[in-house]
């Protein structure tokens, strides 16, 4: 395993330990970074993620968590690389029920190098049904 390789497992594992927390998770993305979460929400730009962070995590989403796992890593150039993921959502909210989310999505990270470590400039996640 090369130490990209290393760094970008890394990065991965700390974004999904990171999913509840509202400073740590943002802060693994780039600032003019993209999201298209599961629901087809886009968000622009890594104050307006923390925003939509924060609000969900004083809602009923604060009980949906994910897991990843990434099937596969290549590099479009030296600095960025693509890396193809399948999210599964834990949809434990109560009242969930024809509202729950898909429990499955195929998700995709574009990240860049970020001096010695890797960034999350876009992370887009399309339901698997």
């Amino acid at each position: 395993m090369t130490m990209d390789e290393k760094l970008i497992r890394d990065l991965v594992s700390r974004s999904q330990d990171a999913q509840i927390d509202p400073e740590v998770l943002p802060a693994l993305h780039t600032d003019d970074m993209v999201i298209v979460n599961v629901a087809g929400r886009r968000l622009f730009g890594r104050d307006s993620f923390s925003s939509a962070m924060a609000s969900a995590l004083s809602s009923p989403l604060k009980d949906v968590r994910t897991t990843l796992e990434i099937e596969d890593i290549r590099y479009a150039a030296p600095d960025v690389a693509i890396v193809s993921l399948t999210k599964t959502i834990h949809d434990e909210r109560p009242e969930a029920g024809q509202d729950a989310l898909p429990s499955t999505g195929a998700m995709t990270y574009v990240l860049t190098r970020a001096g010695d470590d890797w960034r999350i400039a876009l992370a887009q996640t399309t339901p698997i049904h």
